[in-house]
């Protein structure tokens, strides 16, 4: 139930691999994709993500832009147009790599077609993100697999088992080192459409680590998918919300992905082992709240105790009061006072 992506461990037992998604939020500037590089480094995120494609492979010229798209964008442009418009070119590639490397955070991106799977392949990225739209793609799942790099894999838009027919295809073409991610495809997504639990139910149904691609409005649902369990989060981010573009107003600012992976990490933190013991910071709220066996009435050397003489009383110091029935029937080697703490070196 492990994958390794760079020298990240990605597990229950690790922390959560964190992704700050840029995508397209560069609007197609490379000076723009580094401080989104920035940004994410600064924030402490594990990896960014990009998308790389060519636009003539990946839609016609008729394609219309998806409803988000079009009210999140100033103008009429058609699908192919904004995409031709957004995409990164080899030598951004490069150097967004290279950047990514001196800032010490991974460089991801999605491909959308074989040519760009083989350009990121040659770049050396440590792992390939497989996009909601392609799970159904079988032809183009083989030949991502196939490179033998680890996936982490989108799940938005699909039943459980169209998720069952990608994982066979990706272990058909001998890849099992992989992650599924739950995901709602809109932007941004309704709390109400969520659903969370189904990262459970696909981690039970075929026993792989699961995570959360999360496009809601907010850090809450991030933080809750950590709570139950993701071993990966995604979120998409960017310099200013209201710059145009089809993700922007979708996206976290800086200063919120900030606090969401400050979240994640006290999240995680809380969780802890789950084993049912004492914290050790507890132990002088006990003394103090607890209760201890003292003597109810004064009581004279020789005294034979009876319950009607013993009293439960804080702080919890003394002998506890589990104790009760042990001390009846013993007789009292010392004169006790009401009040006083009784201890088992009084007794015969």
């Amino acid at each position: 139930m492990t994958i390794s992506i760079g020298n990240h461990i990605l597990g229950n037992s690790f922390p959560c691999f964190i992704i700050a998604e840029a995508g397209v939020n560069h609007n197609g500037s490379l000076d723009i994709a580094c401080k989104l590089i920035d940004v994410a480094a600064d924030a402490g995120a594990d990896a960014i993500k990009f998308q790389t494609f060519h636009a003539d492979q990946l839609v016609t010229v008729e394609a219309p832009r998806a409803s988000y798209q079009i009210q999140n964008s100033d103008n009429d442009e058609s699908q192919y147009e904004m995409l031709q418009r957004l995409a990164l070119s080899l030598n951004d590639h490069k150097e967004l790599f290279d950047y990514c490397r001196q800032r010490n955070i991974l460089f991801l991106s999605t491909p959308f077609d074989k040519k760009s799977v083989d350009l990121l392949d040659e770049l050396g990225v440590p792992a390939f993100k497989i996009p909601s739209g392609e799970i159904t793609n079988h032809t183009f799942l083989e030949y991502i697999a196939r490179k033998g790099k680890p996936l982490v894999i989108s799940t938005g838009m699909s039943t459980l088992g169209e998720v069952d027919q990608a994982i066979e295809t990706v272990e058909s073409a001998g890849n099992r080192s992989f992650v599924l991610l739950h995901c709602v495809s809109n932007y941004p997504a309704e709390v109400a459409d969520v659903n969370l639990r189904a990262m459970h139910t696909m981690q039970a149904a075929f026993g792989k680590p699961v995570g959360y691609s999360d496009h809601t409005l907010g850090i809450e649902v991030s933080l809750a998918a950590v709570a139950l369990g993701a071993i990966v989060v995604e979120k998409h981010f960017t310099l200013d919300r209201s710059m145009s573009g089809p993700d922007h107003k979708a996206s976290l600012e800086p200063n919120e992905l900030v606090a969401m992976i400050q979240g994640i990490r006290k999240v995680e933190s809380a969780l802890g082992n789950g084993r049912k013991r004492p914290a050790a910071s507890e132990a002088n709220t006990a003394s103090v709240a607890r209760k201890s066996l003292v003597a109810g009435v004064d009581l004279a050397a020789g005294t034979l105790l009876t319950g009607e003489m013993i009293e439960t009383k804080r702080p919890g110091t003394g002998l506890p009061p589990i104790m009760h029935p042990y001390l009846i029937g013993r007789i009292l080697k010392q004169d006790v006072k009401a009040g006083t703490l009784l201890g088992l070196d009084m007794m015969i």
